[in-house]
């Protein structure tokens, strides 16, 4: 396997993608461990430099995949609300909170997710100040999902060969491909899906690489602000993952009754204050902006999960936030 690494090496050195089957080879070597530091520093860079392409992106996440701990045995339909992280706005935890009033509501959450990186309370981190468990086994996923509705898949605990590559992302010190994966990684293999993304340029690629994969409808959203979730402070963007077809969409919360605010009104300071937040917001009576937040990202997720319009399932998210979830966190 090591001459495919040499041959995609000798490919990024003239700026040229990868073939499907190249990359294919690349990312298996590289978890399995047959690949050199060096070798593995320089593919990262040179897909950097080309910029990825949505196969080389898949052909990574089903290597990663084929390594993983899977949860087998899930059918139905399944939601996942994990975004890319990075945008260092230190808001709230709002992806979670949507994740919670979904299980409330009686949709199957597979959350996966990680620690804080560039915010002040990670999902893995706000789950554990709300004395929910991050660390269900591949084996008791089925049980806790049946019981709760929820079940938190803590990545470090289902990706381990991505530790072999952690010292390098580590030395190398900039956002490789790496990056990207994470949310295209739930070891669930959700049928739905809403991911969000910091960086507008990368909107595109995410939602190809969903595409590619066992999605049925996802929603890939940029918010306002640079936020990886839709906000209330503009216009967002977002791109439709329909059955393999993908439509852009702009979302203006203005259309949809709610009052333009500021990404300060959504800031969270530590983990302490990150924890009183998100119990206010799971009751309902956390600050408007906080509450319009997750209606918009709660709306495009019932949107999804019922075949509704964006509009229907914003009213219908509207009126579930009014009166909170049914358990006290």
């Amino acid at each position: 396997m090591a001459e495919c690494v040499t041959t995609a090496l000798t490919e990024l050195t003239f700026g040229r993608d990868l073939s499907t089957e190249l990359a294919d080879c690349v990312f298996e070597s590289l978890f399995s461990g047959e690949v050199s530091p060096v070798q593995a520093g320089a593919l990262l860079m040179g897909l950097r430099a080309k910029g990825e392409t949505a196969s080389e992106v898949a052909s990574g996440v089903n290597a990663a995949l084929k390594e993983a701990k899977l949860v087998k045995g899930l059918t139905g339909q399944l939601i996942d609300t994990c975004g890319t992280g990075g945008d260092g706005s230190n808001s709230f935890n709002c992806s979670t909170a949507v994740a919670l009033y979904l299980a409330d509501m009686g949709y199957k959450v597979v959350k996966h997710g990680n620690r804080a990186v560039s915010s002040s309370c990670g999902s893995a981190d706000i789950l554990e100040e709300l004395e929910i468990s991050i660390t269900t086994t591949a084996e008791n996923v089925a049980e806790v999902l049946e019981r709760d509705n929820f079940v938190f898949l803590f990545a470090p605990n289902y990706h381990p060969a991505f530790g072999k590559v952690a010292p390098i992302r580590k030395e190398l010190g900039i956002p490789t491909l790496f990056n990207l994966m994470g949310p295209l990684l739930n070891p669930a293999r959700p049928t739905h899906q809403i991911l969000g993304v910091g960086r507008p340029e990368i909107m595109r690629l995410m939602a190809e690489v969903l595409a590619l994969t066992d999605v049925g409808k996802a929603y890939v959203v940029h918010g306002a602000g640079r936020f990886d979730e839709l906000t209330p402070f503009g216009i967002n963007k977002a791109i439709l993952v329909d059955d393999g077809m993908l439509t852009e969409l702009e979302i203006d919360p203005a259309d949809y009754g709610f009052a333009l605010s500021s990404p300060s009104d959504v800031a969270v300071t530590d983990r302490k204050n990150a924890r009183e937040t998100i119990r206010k917001v799971l009751a309902g009576k956390a600050p408007q902006p906080m509450l319009d937040m997750v209606a918009l990202n709660l709306g495009a997720a019932l949107s999804l999960l019922d075949g509704t319009s964006l509009a229907d399932g914003i009213e219908k998210a509207k009126a579930k936030i009014a009166v909170g979830v049914s358990r006290e966190y």
